[in-house]
């Protein structure tokens, strides 16, 4: 059996990244539901300077090409920015503006974005959303945002498992992963936990 592919975009500029911590985060989940799983993980600040050239020159280097390439053949892709000015980066949205329009169609998508507060979660909805649809990208329901705040916190974990889940069954690979945390509490019960 050949194995599925999949591609991590990560956009992260520092080194270390929380960004990638979370593109690594959920390509772990991801392959945890897959049978078998090649991951390529593509850092995009490696290829600033190709990715400029290729939006100047019209052609993509030989390291760019190979990125190109990862992304337009796998059978699913993780793709993580942070998030500036409410928005993607510029460097995220350069990477995409140089493949081929067409060349995601189809394809089953994670996004997920990493920002100093919560309140620039909706970037997700609003800026890499209708960005995929634009590309024809299957996206999964769940959008993944980690805020500072959100590293260690419990809900962050549920969501990365949600979404690697909701990408492994587009891809066509998804077997079952037990978790201990699978216990539903009622709403009623959450909410009273709430109250002083």
């Amino acid at each position: 059996m050949t194995p599925m592919k999949l591609a991590v975009v990560s956009a992260g500029l520092s080194q270390p990244s929380s960004t990638r911590l979370l593109a690594d985060r959920l390509a772990a989940a991801s392959a945890a539901r897959l049978p078998e799983v090649e991951i390529e993980v593509i850092e995009l600040r490696d290829l600033a300077v190709d990715i400029a050239n290729n939006l100047v020159a019209g052609f993509p280097s030989g390291r760019l090409r190979r990125a190109i390439d990862a992304v337009t053949s796998a059978d699913g892709l993780i793709a993580v920015t942070p998030i500036f000015t409410a928005s993607y980066s510029g460097l995220f949205k350069s990477f995409f503006d140089v493949i081929e329009n067409d060349a995601l169609a189809g394809k089953p998508v994670l996004i997920a974005a990493t920002g100093g507060t919560a309140r620039h979660s909706l970037a997700l909805e609003h800026a890499l959303r209708p960005m995929f649809a634009y590309l024809r990208a299957i996206v999964v329901p769940t959008a993944v945002y980690a805020a500072s705040e959100d590293w260690g916190a419990e809900g962050l974990p549920g969501r990365v498992e949600r979404a690697a889940e909701e990408l492994a069954e587009l891809m066509g690979g998804a077997r079952s992963v037990t978790r201990e945390d699978d216990e539903v509490v009622p709403f009623e019960q959450q909410l009273a936990a709430l109250r002083p």
